[in-house]
């Protein structure tokens, strides 16, 4: 497991669009921690501390009102989210997000590999038609025994975390087995064109990219993601988050849907 040996390290932590200044390089909690580890670095936070829990900060901070708006409005827009939508969220965490979403679809079901995030969701909101699974995104989507309830699938901030093979049997089981599904909105995907502005201050090698386990993930072009639906059945198509929001200068999003 990667832990994080320099100041440069600390950048993509906190979310910033520059580097830390000299005089704020002080240690937090979350150093000792990956940027991929959802399971013990939550609980060092406070139980009420959802942006936190799911590293959606700038220098510590909760990120603003209206950059998480910027997101449900990108989400919303994306999966053209209907009042009788069933939703499912592929990696909803501690469902801070999720939740949100609540207001433009009839029901949802969040899935994630972090038993304390997931505990986090289902006492905060659970309800008759909203529900948080503690389980593997893979295995859930390979063995949901109803899959043909969803129309719409969210994956946001977490594609990036999983290997090439993982991604794309993701993908292949969402379209195999989920077939009444019609877009899938993964969010969040660091762009390897922006990487070099990103990285000014250092080198970034090829491995860092391409690594699911450092500290971004994998950086994938809009080409690679192409090919990755070409070859799950998909097809695909782009948004750019307003300039405005903070991770705009090096993520994108991606939506595929079913070929017409």
């Amino acid at each position: 497991m990667a832990i994080l040996r320099n100041w440069e390290q600390l950048r993509e932590l906190t979310q910033t669009r520059a580097p830390w200044p000299a005089s704020r390089r002080t240690f937090m909690a979350s150093d000792q921690f990956p940027k991929w580890d959802y399971k013990e670095y939550p609980k060092t936070l406070r139980p009420d501390d959802l942006w936190g829990q799911v590293r959606r900060t700038v220098y510590g901070k909760p990120v603003s009102e209206d950059q998480i708006q910027m997101m449900v409005d990108a989400i919303v827009a994306g999966l053209e989210l209907q009042p009788a939508c069933v939703l499912l969220d592929i990696g909803c965490g501690n469902a801070a997000l999720t939740a949100r979403l609540f207001a433009y679809c009839d029901q949802c079901v969040g899935v994630d590999f972090s038993e304390y995030l997931i505990s986090i969701a289902n006492a905060r909101f659970a309800s008759p038609r909203h529900a948080f699974i503690y389980r593997d995104a893979l295995d859930y989507v390979a063995q949901e025994a109803d899959p043909l309830r969803f129309d719409k699938v969210l994956c946001f901030a977490v594609f990036s975390y999983l290997s090439d093979a993982s991604a794309q049997q993701l993908l292949a089981y969402l379209n195999q087995r989920f077939l009444n599904v019609r877009s899938v909105f993964v969010g969040n995907i660091p762009d390897p064109e922006c990487a070099v502005s990103f990285f000014k201050d250092r080198d970034s090698d090829g491995a860092e990219l391409d690594n699911p386990e450092s500290q971004i993930g994998v950086w994938r072009s809009r080409e690679r993601m192409v090919a990755m639906a070409e070859a799950t059945g998909w097809r695909v198509r782009f948004q750019s988050m307003p300039r405005a929001f903070y991770q705009a200068h090096y993520r994108y999003n991606a939506i595929f849907g079913r070929p017409v």
